[in-house]
């Protein structure tokens, strides 16, 4: 029995695809099995096998929904949220854990201006190897200004996006970096990645890093992606919110 992915490259091959007018008879083309493997050979072979032209609605709608069904969920349940004050007083007469906590949080000197938000998203890198110039979005202005100076990143390349950020009064809990892209307005894919919990440091900034990624390639996919990001915590805070674009490029002047 031939396996999802020869199917798939025989329909290509034959101009099939290009002959399908509606999402249904696209999704007919769907890995029989929702397994990651599966689902990375079927998106695989939609990016880089189609005829090359500019993707139609019906094409970017099938790769959203592969996509779908390979989001990246975080499954995590909020411990119960206590004070940083609280986290001091508790345990005092044991001085080792008293030790063991202070290195932990250091000596917290928390900002004690109001007008100053405990968690503060002060950028984001795109880390490549490769790239001629420093790709950084500021986070501290304007946000609407982004938009106006999309990142471009070459095709097939690996890259890693740091999140700089700072905690200035109290702990916070169960950070979490979201990513929604879109193209021609369609959802391609959302990814979750888990921050963790940190406590204070009014003078220092904390770094997250993802996990490597490869940038798409191939003739249907460069083009201008629209990417939103948000940072949230256990409770839900949106700490930030910021909206940026991505061009794919065949190489990093091209």
């Amino acid at each position: 029995m031939k396996s999802a992915a020869h199917r798939m490259l025989s329909h290509l091959k034959s101009g099939k695809w290009l002959q399908f007018s509606s999402t249904a008879s696209l999704h007919s083309l769907a890995p029989p099995s929702h397994t990651p493997e599966a689902v990375t050979e079927y998106r695989r072979f939609i990016t880089l096998n189609m005829a090359e032209q500019e993707p139609t609605p019906e094409q970017l709608e099938a790769l959203a929904a592969a996509n779908a069904d390979s989001e990246n969920r975080v499954n995590y349940k909020a411990p119960a949220q206590k004070s940083l004050q609280e986290i001091q007083q508790q345990d005092q007469d044991d001085e080792s854990l008293r030790k063991y906590k202070e290195a932990l949080l250091g000596k917290c000197a928390a900002v004690t201006d109001p007008k100053v938000p405990n968690v503060q998203v002060t950028r984001m890198t795109l880390l490549c190897d490769t790239a001629p110039l420093p790709l950084v979005l500021d986070l501290q202005g304007d946000l609407d200004n982004l938009k106006k100076n999309p990142f471009v990143l070459k095709e097939g390349i690996e890259y890693k996006i740091k999140i700089n950020f700072k905690v200035n009064k109290d702990i916070v809990s169960g950070l979490k970096y979201t990513q929604q892209t879109f193209r021609k307005g369609i959802k391609l894919d959302k990814s979750d990645y888990m921050v963790g919990s940190y406590g204070p440091r009014a003078s220092e900034e904390y770094e997250f890093l993802t996990t490597a990624e490869e940038s798409p390639k191939g003739l249907l996919a460069r083009g201008t992606y629209n990417i939103k990001s948000k940072f949230t915590d256990d409770d839900e805070h949106d700490h930030l919110s910021w909206e940026w674009f991505l061009t794919i490029k065949k190489d990093w002047t091209t």
